[in-house]
């Protein structure tokens, strides 16, 4: 019981609401015989019995039923179309059974009767709800009413038990579909809506690692053009004997250094973020998936730029992994000024176990976070924080941050502990690439931030 409580919590909330959403509409059914069985036994209990028998098969063949129509209507599976008929002749046969017990006994539990053959159109209706259009589901349940109101006048019925029969056919057809359907329907909207959330997160991803490829290439394609034209013609003029080919190779070299130097200034570009930009971008982004984001940032004053880049980049790794990979509905962020160093604490409700080391902290972007964070002096720990709750912490001294701002400002290098890769500190779990502004891929594993 254990394990399967586990593997229910490592769902996706849509995962959950999914599999809540179809067992409650196989278990529907059910509850018109369980409530009212016992008292079609009384008076003719051979009919009473058949009828509890035919509705108790006909809701467990809807279990199948009902699984293969949402499957249909979700994912554009096959139409389970003699599954269909298979409960429109046990619909049928309760009808028929129905009408010889009411012959027998009169009108004597009529109305328990009634409840049993509603449970009936329930699954029938309903099922049939999820394969058509809606338009032609009406109108088969109108032409059904109909049908059914002049079978009563046909075997001597009156004209107002006719009317309440068809009414009573056109109500159950109207409430199967607001069940079936809508619930259908509710579901597609949520896988969409998860399918569009994942599709973002790696658009977001392709974007900016365009992004990132047509800056090197603006940057480098023509010192590259130029370089080698250059280099062509200083052998060509060596070759001859030429002095003007130390003239063209000390130029060859004034362009590689040029060259160089853009590429560090489109690197440190891409990597430095502004840390309440991220702060405020992660309360929007995580808000927008439906989760409640409280930031409490009481630092008090403006730090550093290098200590702000560095937790921006915390910010921006952990809310991705949220998203992607955690199953929250809280996260909070928390910023503090604590003895001349600023910390950084975020942590959220969705950890889930999925393997052995699940939650540790382990991946590759955590691993990149604590490069950038080590050339500053500072430190980064990710923790599991009870069942369900995963921290975050990232501290960095302010007297770091300004000896490094210093430094980059004395030589203009990109300092070593933040890696000369582009997409060295950003990269994330299975993406291996740039990181985009505020989706970037996950810190750790686990699927919590």
């Amino acid at each position: 019981m254990s394990k399967r409580v586990r593997e229910w919590r490592s769902w996706s909330r849509v995962a959950q609401v999914d599999f809540y959403t179809r067992l409650t509409v196989c278990a529907v059914p059910f509850l018109f015989p369980l409530t009212n069985g016992a008292q079609l036994l009384n008076g003719s209990r051979p009919l009473g019995w058949l009828l509890l028998g035919i509705s108790v098969v006909h809701c467990a063949h809807h279990v199948t039923l009902a699984r293969r129509c949402l499957d249909h209507y979700l994912w554009k599976r096959p139409a389970p179309w003699w599954g269909l008929v298979v409960s429109a002749v046990l619909f049928l046969a309760f009808m028929c059974v129905f009408v010889a017990k009411v012959w027998a006994e009169g009108l004597s539990y009529i109305t328990t009767s009634a409840m049993m053959l509603q449970a009936g159109g329930l699954i029938v209706f309903g099922s049939f709800s999820t394969l058509v259009r809606i338009p032609r589901y009406l109108a088969v349940c109108a032409a059904a009413a109909v049908l059914v109101s002049g079978s009563v006048i046909l075997m001597g019925g009156q004209l107002l038990g006719a009317l309440v029969v068809g009414a009573f056919m056109v109500f159950t057809g109207v409430w199967s579909l607001t069940v079936m359907r809508t619930s259908a329907w509710i579901l597609s909207v949520l896988w969409e809506l998860e399918t569009a959330r994942t599709a973002q997160a790696r658009l977001a991803v392709a974007e900016e690692r365009l992004r990132f490829s047509r800056d090197m290439h603006d940057v480098m394609g023509r010192n590259l053009a130029v370089i080698a034209l250059k280099s062509e013609l200083a052998v060509q003029l060596a070759q001859r004997g030429s002095p003007a080919a130390l003239e063209q190779m000390a130029e060859v070299q004034r362009l590689a250094q040029d060259s160089q130097r853009e590429v560090r200034e489109v690197v440190r570009g891409y990597r430095e973020a502004d840390l309440r930009t991220e702060l405020v971008g992660a309360r929007g982004v995580l808000s927008a998936a439906g989760i409640e984001c409280r930031i409490d940032d009481a630092a008090g004053r403006e730090l550093p730029a290098p200590v702000q880049s560095a937790l921006a980049w915390v910010v921006r790794e952990a809310t991705t992994n949220v998203l992607r990979h955690a199953d929250a509905g809280r996260c909070a962020v928390r910023m503090r000024i604590v003895d001349d160093a600023a910390v950084l604490v975020m942590e959220n409700d969705g950890v889930a176990d999925r393997s052995p080391g699940a939650g540790t902290g382990s991946g590759s972007g955590l691993a990149g976070l604590r490069e950038r964070l080590d050339a500053l002096g500072g430190t980064i720990t990710a923790e599991r924080r009870g069942a369900k709750m995963f921290r975050v912490t990232a501290e960095v001294p302010l007297a770091g941050g300004e000896a490094l701002r210093r430094d980059t400002a004395g030589d203009g290098s990109v300092p070593e502990g933040g890696g000369s890769s582009p997409g060295g500190a950003g990269e994330g779990v299975g993406d291996g690439g740039g990181v985009p502004p505020r989706v970037a891929t996950g810190v750790g594993h686990g699927g919590a931030a």
